[in-house]
């Protein structure tokens, strides 16, 4: 006779094999299929909503690693909310504007903007944005992002348009928008205006040099030297804006002193800063008297002074000093060049001082016709020209190179300069603006809560908002220029709002296809010269991320379905000082609330050695290849065991090792699902009183794993989530409680108690996890769900199920509720008797393993033990028969014993083994019928 064939042997439908690159796009179809997003949303209409706000990726080039980690995150909060009953629609969005969209298409094109027509490029724009939105749709969807992905909110749409344009309008009637003149970020290679935003720092090599400017008019303050040179000394490493210098700041409570070079000359500079200028001279420069320098007083005594400005092609020959507060002690001379027209805090002291703004470069980065010897050179080609001109005239001191972190636009990479042009701004200081997004700031939780000192820091220190681009991709600032007035500009709201109502008709491009006269109220003139004529369009477009910063008014405000303010939002660190700002300053300008309750942020992916990522060394990992190679299950898994509040690591080794991890939790769940295969949970339930002591304990655990997960996921510690998850499966389950149960499965009558027991504790473990997974595995606890779920869907309505109707709970996971913690499997007292024959097993699994390492016994099954024990280990264990104990210690006999000293003896089994069971026993053969087999298997089989 067969006894395997008397065996309950698992039978499943879930396989051994994860096979995920083939399985995982069969589920997607099955999602799309049945609709199981929109019946997320019909399941909890009513319910409380739950809104994460997309921040927009650019729809410009096919998903990056970072992309994948930022959707997966936002997919496992929405799946996990949706679990505990929110309503929660995730409407995903995309930025299509400006430059990030603009640069990649200039590029494919091999053109640049002069080089076409505007209206012709916008409609190429156009079409090269949405094909990227769909081709990014696809690659979000395949790493199993759930989302209204059939109704986006896209940046380039009528609608979203015509929001932007109706805040910019708002913005405008509360006095927020302005025209002025003052220097900022500028790129000559894109020859467009950027915000703080869209810099960023990379190392630049500079020249580091120090310059004298020569005093004028020393003799008013020291008569003793009228016969003498002296000088300011300057350091700069910017040499191409002494073109433009206006005037010296000093500091007005900085002394200051004369160093005595050695051809007779003196040098003024911060006394403060001897000692570090002393180490930077030494061995070039000779300086007399670096131990008794000339006293010239504070900083105040000197604003009288004159000096020879360096360049000379406009304006007077003669520079002012002044006196300011924001020189440092760290570096330089503490006499600084000044330029307004290059720099903010040089420009805000030349406001303060009435200094002229000198401008000698324009929007390509080379100086213009007037600048003599250097007209026509580009900034920095321009560098050397400058320091050799300086040395000829003897006003160069010292010449070095410098690597330092400098400012480079975040498209073409190349370094920025400053430059004061005309550009529209929002004012940030406008009805107390600044002062009011601080104060609210603490009232917003910041996850890291670092964020919210970082974010504070930027707003304190940030410019006004410059808002004006001179590119040819985005909406258009429907503002008009008068030519009778100096090109003087008029903004009023009729006219924006005319453009508004033709964005909903015709689209942004009616600005600039429509005549002046489509926008103009009837009777317009000119405010200032009472004439029509001579009123023309402006051409500049609206900074990209005002595009995305009103999506609170586009889209939260918008959509019925969603609400104002949201829940999160959830992005990279790097948008502190991007979406972060954009977002909450028209908030509050507007609604005077910020347009987020609470804020997350994550850090950058880096490779297994914490480098960038970066083409050149070779060390990029597209999402697209990890699931190709692996499955998109277990990127996922990678997003989630990560440490989030700091830079990512991602290589092929720490992936090997999650693949690892997932096939522990794999095999942990296919073990489970298939000793249910013919448990009817309404018909062989055994109820919780007289369940096997062990099968309540294990619900006990799972009782306390739901409540940490529970925890995790609310604090969005999805790592500590993964890892408690991981740790039950192949610690708590596999390495124990699946371990003893095996004897009760597969040995025990079908229909017994104990097996029965253990079937239902399984069935609790095994929908408890696949729920718990299932915001990180999507696509695995799906899987195992269609499975489970058709074993038990005339078992039982699942947990949380309704009646049928539109959708069903067991039609999939993501239609089912979170796990409950149920009271009455709390039991500590149980815990501490089962965590203590834990204990015991370990000392016994101990002394096992040195039997079969000597060779004494092969199986743990080939052992007897003798456990002697203390009175209270001995009354513990007394409790259980001891089949029950063979089946913990996973041996053939078990016998205890009282002493006072804790052993374990381990012998040879006796008797003969069960070709069922595997045990050894003295009644193997009992029955002749079956020679090979025990009396306990005979009892069960018959």
């Amino acid at each position: 006779m067969d006894y395997k064939t008397t065996l309950n042997l698992p039978k499943t439908e879930f396989s051994m094999k994860a096979n995920l690159k083939e399985k995982e796009p069969k589920l997607l179809d099955f999602w799309q299929k049945n609709n199981i997003y929109q019946k997320m949303q019909e399941k909890n209409q009513k319910a409380e909503k739950y809104i994460l706000h997309d921040g927009p990726p650019y729809a410009n080039g096919n998903i990056h690693i970072g992309h994948a980690l930022n959707k997966t995150l936002k997919d496992i909060i929405i799946k996990y909310k949706t679990l505990k009953g929110f309503n929660t629609p995730y409407i995903p969005g995309w930025d299509c504007h400006g430059l990030p969209v603009e640069h990649q298409l200039f590029k494919e094109l091999k053109i640049h903007k002069s080089q076409i027509d505007k209206i012709e490029f916008r409609k190429k724009a156009k079409d090269y944005a949405l094909k990227y939105v769909n081709i990014q749709k696809q690659e979000f969807k395949r790493l199993g992002v759930f989302g209204d992905w059939d109704n986006p909110y896209l940046t380039l749409s009528s609608d979203y348009e015509y929001a932007i344009i109706k805040s910019f309008d708002e913005l405008t009637k509360r006095g927020y928008i302005y025209r002025g003149l003052k220097p900022v970020n500028w790129c000559y290679n894109c020859e467009t205006a950027l915000a703080e935003a869209e810099v960023e720092y990379q190392d630049k090599t500079s020249p580091s040099i120090f310059v004298k400017f020569e005093i004028l008019n020393l003799a008013e303050i020291n008569n003793d030297l009228k016969n003498k040179k002296v000088y300011f000394l300057i350091w700069t490493t910017t040499p191409w804006t002494l073109l433009a210098n206006t005037a010296i700041a000093l500091h007005p409570n900085f002394e200051y002193v004369g160093l005595i070079h050695d051809n007779g000359s003196i040098l003024i500079v911060a006394e403060d800063l001897l000692e570090r200028l002393k180490v930077v001279f030494e061995g070039i420069i000779k300086i007399i008297n670096f131990d008794k320098p000339i006293k010239f007083g504070k900083g105040a005594n000197l604003v009288n002074l004159k000096y020879r400005r360096p360049f000379v092609f406009s304006g007077d020959s003669v520079g002012r000093v002044i006196n300011v507060d924001y020189i440092t002690r760290e570096e330089g001379t503490g006499c600084v060049h000044t330029a307004p027209g290059h720099g903010q805090e040089d420009y805000f002291a030349g406001i303060k001082f009435n200094l002229p703004i000198v401008m000698p470069v324009d929007g390509k980065g080379k100086f213009d016709e007037n600048q003599g010897e250097f007209t026509g050179l580009h900034v920095y080609k321009a560098n050397e020209k400058i320091i050799e001109h300086l040395r000829n005239k003897g006003e160069l001191l010292l010449e070095d190179k410098i690597r330092h972190s400098y400012p480079h636009c975040w498209r073409c990479k190349e370094p920025v300069i400053f430059r004061a042009t005309r550009q529209w701004f929002m004012s940030i200081d406008h009805n107390s603006l600044r002062t009011k997004i601080i104060h609210i700031i603490k009232q917003v939780n910041w996850v890291p809560s670092y964020g919210q000192n970082r974010i504070t820091s930027m707003i304190e220190a940030r410019p006004d908002w410059c808002l004006s681009r001179q590119r040819y991709w985005g909406v258009p600032i429907p503002v008009i220029y008068c030519k009778n007035c100096d090109d003087s500009e008029i903004l009023d709201t009729q006219i924006i709002n005319k453009y508004a109502e033709f964005i909903l008709k015709e689209g942004s491009d009616a600005w600039f296809i429509r005549k002046i006269e489509d926008f103009l109220p009837k009777d317009f003139v000119c405010p200032s010269c009472n004439k029509r004529d001579g009123i023309y369009k402006g051409e500049d477009i609206l900074d990209v991320w005002f595009d995305s910063g009103v999506s609170s008014q586009a889209v939260l405000k918008q959509r019925e379905n969603l609400k104002f303010p949201a829940e999160l939002y959830l992005e990279g660190s790097d948008q502190h000082r991007g979406w972060f700002q954009a977002s909450i300053i028209p908030a509050m300008a507007i609604d005077g609330t910020p347009s987020f309750k609470e804020v997350l942020t994550h850090g950058f992916v880096v490779d297994g050695l914490g480098r960038k990522m970066s083409k050149s060394q070779g060390n990029v990992i597209s999402p697209q290849a990890v699931i190709d190679k692996y499955g998109a299950d277990i990127l996922r898994l990678w997003v989630a065991s990560s440490d989030y509040s700091e830079d990512i690591r991602i290589s092929d080794e720490i992936l090997l090792r999650l693949v690892e991890g997932y096939r522990k939790i794999r095999n942990t769940f296919r073990f489970t699902i298939s000793n249910l295969y013919d448990f009817d949970f309404n018909k062989d339930k055994i109820e919780y009183e007289k369940l096997f002591e062990i099968d309540k304990w294990i619900l006990l655990k799972l009782n306390n794993l739901v409540n940490d997960v529970q925890n995790s996921f609310d604090n969005f510690l999805f790592f500590k989530a993964y890892h408690d998850i991981y740790a039950f499966c192949s610690e708590t389950l596999s390495n124990f409680y699946l371990d003893i149960l095996k004897d009760r499965l597969y040995t025990f009558r079908f229909n017994s108690l104990g097996r029965r027991s253990a079937q239902t504790a399984l069935f609790y473990v095994l929908e408890s996890l696949i729920k718990l997974i299932s915001p990180i595995l999507s696509f695995t606890s799906e899987e195992i769900w269609q499975v489970f779920s058709k074993n038990s869907e005339e078992a039982r309505p699942l947990e949380g199920a309704r009646p049928r109707s539109s959708f069903d709970e067991r039609e999939s996971v993501f239609l089912s509720s979170w796990p409950k913690i149920r009271k009455e499997w709390e039991d500590e007292v149980l815990a501490v008797r089962v965590n203590r024959i834990f204990e015991i097993r370990k000392e016994v699994l101990k002394a096992l393993e040195e039997k079969r390492v000597s060779g004494i016994i092969g199986s743990s099954l080939e052992a007897g033990i003798e456990l002697k024990v203390n009175q209270n280990d001995y009354s513990l264990l007394s409790k259980y028969s001891e089949i029950q104990l063979r089946e913990i210690f996973i041996v053939s006999s078990v016998k205890i014993t009282n002493a006072e000293i804790f052993g374990c003896i381990v012998t040879k089994a006796q008797g003969t083994k069960c070709v069922r069971c595997w045990n050894y026993s003295l009644n193997t053969g009992s029955d002749s019928t079956h020679p090979l087999v025990c009396a306990r298997c005979i009892e069960a089989i018959k």
